[in-house]
Order: structure tokens, then sequence, then C-alpha cells
């Protein structure tokens, strides 16, 4: 009788110790359960040395009021197989955001020549002029291994019906730009899009390239074919995209962040008759590497290029992801601080192999960046430093220097510093 009395004293100190300690916040939200889904993209067909540079419009996603969570993808066969890099190169792919109008045609090739009250893009935050890295998610061949999720309680929220404008659906597009180099002559001059290997001196629109242009994304454009090696046999073969989507149910515990895309060859160009308010950020979206030195020759400083572009973002917050996205001859990637102070510091990962993801001399991977939650603010106005380093041993065309960032307007009360 005594020993029951002890543990019905101690289990009643132990109740009445539970009800005057607060609960944590986790323990009075419902799980939110995160939901995924694996598409395919429609079927494309390469042979050869060919390049499909495709545009499909109200893709298979996931729909209603969601917060995203991450998106990967890749290249896979008729049979569900994954292709090697050094088979089908992916150059890249990208997703966008976009209103249509109800019972209208939907739209076909680049979005760049719809302009009519019908369809219009959904934008990230980004600074560059209107229709050019307006997308959401898009990267090339680091694809496999290239992490882009979200950390809770953090999420990209889309299908906000009180934003879609009446009469409009949201829907989202798909572009893919993947060139095959089975049996090229040369697979680096490929997929960086040599115009000489492409025999190419107009871009898809007709108009003629200046003499200057030596390679890039205008002379290697859907149905255009790199020069393969004499007496190669190879087949047309079906291929898709596979995509994986992560996802939630939005709920007021998410925090929404927006996404940046920045671009090292961007420049500040005033608009003829404005104000600096209203200029405009000028991206080239690549750009060339010129020889330097043999590497042999190699020495600390040497046989490298490095490229920097000033940014200023109007309106700041707190940093949760950052990565970059360059191309074979990368070195790294850095997005500084006003005062020099490092945000995120982004390197290729090079395969040595033949497997799958690990294809020697290919950028495989970019390593990423997630800040501990509101210990990298940007403040309102502040301009960043975005630096992109390649090697310069030999000469590149058609390279890119892209950062991409999330960023939160505001945190938790749980997560801000000092509380």
């Amino acid at each position: 009788m005594l020993e029951s009395s002890r543990i019905w004293l101690v289990s009643s100190i132990i109740l009445l110790l539970g009800l005057t300690i607060p609960c944590s916040c986790s323990s009075l939200k419902s799980i939110i359960k995160t939901k995924s889904a694996v598409f395919l993209s429609p079927k494309f067909e390469l042979e050869p040395g060919s390049v499909a540079d495709k545009y499909y419009y109200n893709i298979d996603f996931p729909r209603g009021h969601i917060a995203l969570k991450s998106f990967n993808a890749e290249v896979v066969d008729e049979e569900g197989n994954s292709v090697p890099l050094y088979e089908t190169y992916l150059h890249h792919w990208v997703v966008k955001r976009y209103y249509h109008r109800k019972n209208s045609l939907e739209p076909e090739g680049p979005p760049l020549v719809h302009n009519h009250t019908d369809f219009f893009m959904v934008r990230n935050n980004g600074l560059c002029q209107r229709n050019v890295l307006g997308h959401y998610y898009g990267i090339g061949s680091e694809t496999r291994r290239t992490a882009t999720h979200v950390p809770d309680p953090f999420g990209v929220e889309v299908g906000n019906a009180a934003e879609i404008p009446s009469g409009y659906e949201e829907k989202w597009l798909l572009n893919v730009h993947a060139i095959d180099t089975r049996g090229v002559e040369d697979k680096l001059g490929c997929t960086e899009c040599r115009c000489d290997l492409y025999n190419v001196s107009k871009d898809a629109d007709g108009r003629p390239l200046s003499p200057e242009y030596k390679g890039g994304l205008h002379c290697c454009y859907d149905d255009t074919r790199c020069r393969i090696s004499e007496g190669f046999g190879g087949g047309k073969r079906g291929l898709y995209l596979r995509y994986t989507v992560k996802w939630v149910d939005w709920s007021d515990s998410i925090v929404p962040v927006n996404i940046y895309i920045f671009d090292v060859t961007d420049s500040l160009k005033a608009l003829k008759g404005s104000t600096m308010q209203s200029a405009e950020y000028n991206c080239q979206i690549e750009y060339d590497v010129e020889k330097s030195c043999s590497p042999s020759g190699r020495t600390s400083n040497a046989c490298i290029d490095t490229k920097r572009t000033s940014l200023t973002l109007p309106s700041g917050g707190y940093v949760i992801y950052a990565v970059a996205h360059q191309h074979t001859g990368g070195i790294s990637s850095t997005l500084y601080r006003q005062d020099g102070q490092t945000i995120c510091s982004s390197l290729p990962i090079y395969g040595n192999g033949n497997e799958v993801g690990n294809e020697a001399g290919y950028i495989v991977g970019m390593s990423t960046c997630y800040p501990q939650p509101g210990s990298v603010k940007i403040n309102d106005g502040e301009t960043l430093i975005l630096e992109s380093i390649y090697s310069s041993t030999q000469s590149h065309t058609g390279l890119m220097g892209l950062f991409y960032i999330l960023v939160a307007d505001q945190l938790p009360k749980s997560m801000l510093p000092f509380y």
C-alpha cells in the first residue's frame, strides 16, 4: 500500500510539471507529411550528334496550394535506365511557372515569343531582365548529385488561389536541352556548342551570327547536329527527362522563401532616359574563356579565369540555401557580401569513373550551402559580389556562371538570433 502511494505521488508530480512546462511547438502542430511523385517528360528522340532543345507546356506537376521541397531530374531511356553523360549530355533543364487563360490554346515553342494576354510567365525574384533566367528550378549535367532540398520549416510557395488572376490557371513549363555525343569527333567541343562543329552560321531564328561568336546556345539549338566521326554507326533512340518532385500541403507553419538567380555576366544597364531606379540588369547567360597557358606552365595564379560582377538586392532577408551552376572547366563560384564576407562558395564535383553519376571528366554535382537559419542575413539594398572561376588551360565557349539562393523574409521566432 505504501509503495502504491509513492508511485501515485511521483506520477502526480510528473503530471503537474508537464502541465506547467511549455510544450514545444512541434508537439502542438499536426504532422506535415512530405509527398513525392515521379513524372516523365514527353519523349524526345536523339541520334548520334543530334540536339534536342524542347519546350513542353502544362507538364505533369503537383497541384493545389503547396510548398515545394525539392526537384530532381535525370535523362532515362525508354526502359527507364539512366543514361550516362558521355552518351547524352544534359546541357540544361529548366522548369518555369506560368498563368494560362482557361479554355485558350496552349502555347508552343520558346516562351520568349509569347506576349499576349492568354499566357504570361511567373518569374522568380531574380534581377535579370524580364525574359531571362526567370525559372524556378534548373541546372545541367550536375543534376544527379546536387541537393535541392529546402529544409523545414521553409518551402517554395505555389498554387495560392489568391494570387492566380481570375479566369487563369497555374501551369508549368519544362525546357530540356540535351546533346547526343555518341560517336562525335570532339565531345567537349560539342557540349560547349562550338559553332564550327555544328556547321552553324545563323541562330535558331535565321539571323546571322557575329564572326566573334565562337560557340554557345545560338549554335546548338533544336535539330542541329554536331560533327560525328566518319563511319560511326548509331541509331536513334527515345529518351525522357524523369523528374521527382517533393512537396507538402501549405499551412501557416511553413515559411515561404524567395528564389534569386544571379548571373556573373550581369551588368547594370541604365535604360535610355531613365534613372538608376529603373535601370535593368543585363544578363548575357553565357561567356567564353580564352586559353591563357598550358597545364605544364601552371602556377598558383596561372591558368585560371576569374569573372566578377556586382548585384544589388532591393530587399534582403535570411539565406536558407545556395548553389552555383558551372560547366566543364569550372573551379569554383562564390557569392560575397558587400564587406567581403563569404555567403556561399559552391564547388563542382567531377566524376572519375564510367558509371552513371560518376562520369569521368564531367561535372556530376555542385556542392551546396545550408547556412544555419538566421546566421546569414542580406540587408535591403545591399550590394553582393558574384565570382566565377574557370580553368584556362584551354579555350571554352558557352560557359555559365549562375548562382541560386533561397531567401526568407522572416524567420520563426524560435530561429531568430539570440532568441
